[in-house]
């Protein structure tokens, strides 16, 4: 559909004088040129005037006195010498009283065909009697008043458009100083229906009544900005109390609208889902890929909506971390729905723990069946056929009782033991020395070495000081190393045990085995509880609470570090650094 275009009166106004003027100069114009053009031609006609009475008067002086047999040559040695010095005359031509050509000669610069524009005579009259003896006529060419008059009318013409181009920028400047204070009043209206209230209008160099109109609007902007501030900063408040709350909450929180564009995303959100800011806002949350390569969050949305917007629940695996998102809707106070929030909660250290836990009680009741059903298996023996045995034979089966008893106990010691140090108990502490210690554990876990023919050698400094610990949780955490040391390490290799002289008053224990050695990736999770490792190299059971035990007896305890090196194919290396006031540094 076409719009239609109408011109309003002060429009009109302006076309109608700039025609006005354009005419008015064209005619002045035109009637200047005209009027020069014919004053040139009367001074042009003058001067063929002046140019024939002058050869008249020459000619009678240089023809005075002569014979009528030298008069030609006299007039034509004088014309031709004129002809040459003057290009814009064409003829000159002689002749006597009775009309008779004395001499007529030509412009060899003008070709025999060209016509004069200006033929001008004058009489030749006798200077004794001054009576007429002839004439002399001049044709002109007129090419210099054609070349004047060329250059006149460009000159005029020129002037008279650059004064029609003064008129008409006067009248648009005049025009444009006439509709600027519309103009600003148009653009501070247009800024007001945009919500910019408080805007205000520069008026400079404006009429009287003009500037009251100005005052007047600024007037009513800023009373218009006071109740926008009155209204919107108690919303603004709340908005940015909101925003803040969001932002700093311990979960991620997503905000998308009801258009599934997402239109807030806290630093916790963008850290889960590993996104800038930048990435995330004003674009659809359905557009979202895990590590996997999957639109994890599209179809829960669709689900999401498809059950009138209820709650929904799962989980997004990203980075191997395990996401738990919940999406729940969100209305306004008069109940229309304007989007939904999706909540993200880092579970992954729930997910593992709760999968370790299921592993250490899988591994517990694996652990405890095996010494029941032994200890069942042997007593039942022993009570029904006991009499049958020997006494060498009886002394085997109570050793095996023994050994599966005190297997049973270190299980049952394990798991109190985890009871008790993750608690906040407070470990009685006495100054001991760490050589005797290490000593004793060694003696009592020769026999464990022995069966499975390893050697267990003891460095250390001189002048280990004595230091602060609690006695019996120290030499079960390092019994805990020893065991471990010669469970993986293979036959005929050694167990070597250090201890020394760390600086700012530490004693470090190292127990260094030539074993199968650990990977990097289970270095860093092989403290955790319940945390075992398990592969073809390594397969000796257990609860995973063993080495949790010592970091916990160690770093909570005793205030002190442990640590673990260790190279697949040469040995691993566990120990621990204790200071020496270690009861004193745990206990501030």
């Amino acid at each position: 559909m076409n719009k239609k275009v109408s011109l309003t009166t002060q429009n009109r106004l302006i076309i109608f004088g700039l025609i006005l003027s354009t005419l008015l100069i064209m005619a002045i114009a035109v009637f200047s040129v005209l009027n020069i053009q014919k004053k040139l031609n009367e001074g042009y006609h003058n001067f063929g005037q002046v140019i024939s009475k002058t050869l008249a008067i020459e000619s009678n002086e240089i023809t005075k006195n002569m014979p009528d047999s030298e008069i030609y040559n006299i007039l034509k040695s004088h014309t031709d010498s004129i002809l040459k010095s003057h290009n814009d005359i064409v003829f000159i031509e002689f002749t006597d009283k009775d009309g008779k050509i004395i001499y007529s000669g030509k412009n060899e610069a003008h070709t025999s065909s060209q016509k004069p524009n200006i033929t001008v005579s004058s009489p030749l009259t006798d200077v004794i009697s001054n009576s007429p003896i002839g004439s002399v006529t001049v044709g002109l060419s007129g090419n210099i008043i054609s070349q004047i008059s060329s250059t006149t009318r460009a000159s005029l013409l020129f002037v008279f458009a650059v004064a029609w181009l003064v008129f008409a920028f006067v009248i648009l400047i005049n025009t444009y100083l006439i509709t600027r204070e519309l103009r600003i009043l148009h653009d501070g209206v247009h800024k007001i229906s945009s919500g910019n209230f408080g805007y205000k209008i520069e008026g400079e160099n404006v009429s009287n009544e003009v500037q009251e109109l100005f005052n007047s609007f600024n007037d009513m902007s800023a009373r218009l900005h006071l109740y926008e501030e009155q209204n919107i900063e108690q919303l603004t408040l709340e908005r940015n109390k909101l925003e803040a709350v969001l932002m700093s909450i311990a979960n991620g929180v997503v905000v998308c609208d009801n258009n599934d564009v997402v239109v807030l995303v806290n630093n916790h959100a963008q850290n889960l889902l590993e996104v800038t800011e930048e990435q995330m806002l004003n674009t659809s949350i359905q557009n979202y890929i895990d590590t996997e390569g999957n639109f994890c969050f599209k179809d829960k949305i669709e689900e999401f909506k498809s059950s009138e917007n209820k709650y929904v629940t799962f989980n997004i695996n990203v980075d191997k971390r395990v996401i738990k998102s919940i999406i729940s809707p969100m209305y306004t106070r008069s109940g229309d729905y304007v989007g939904y929030i999706i909540v993200l909660i880092d579970v992954t250290k729930e997910t593992e723990m709760d999968l370790m836990r299921s592993q250490f009680i899988s591994n517990v009741s694996h652990e405890l069946r095996t010494p029941v059903t032994v200890l069942r298996s042997y007593i039942d023996t022993l009570y029904t056929m006991g009499n049958e045995f020997d006494y060498e034979t009886q002394k085997e089966f109570i050793g095996t009782l023994n050994n599966e008893i005190i297997r049973l106990q270190n299980m049952v010691n394990d798991i109190l033991d985890f009871s008790r140090l993750d608690s906040d108990v407070e470990l009685e502490k006495t100054y001991n020395n760490m050589t005797e210690l290490v000593e004793n554990c060694v003696n009592q876990i020769q026999i464990l070495a022995q069966e499975r023919n390893v050697t267990l050698e003891i460095s250390k400094d001189e002048n280990i000081p004595e230091a602060l610990f609690n006695y019996d949780s120290i030499e079960r955490a390092l019994r805990n190393l020893l065991s471990n040391a010669i469970k993986y390490s293979p036959e005929g290799k050694k167990v070597r045990i250090n201890i020394c002289n760390q600086p700012q008053n530490n004693i470090t224990v190292t127990v260094q085995d030539e074993g199968c050695g650990i990977s990097p990736e289970h270095q860093k999770k092989i403290f955790d509880r319940f945390y075992r490792v398990e592969n073809d190299t390594h397969t000796i059971k257990g609860t995973g609470l063993g080495l949790h035990l010592v970091k916990t007896t160690i770093e909570k305890h005793h205030n002190g570090k442990v640590f673990v090196e260790s190279k697949i194919g040469e040995g691993s290396t566990f120990g621990f650094t204790i200071p020496v006031d270690a009861g004193i540094l745990a206990n501030k």
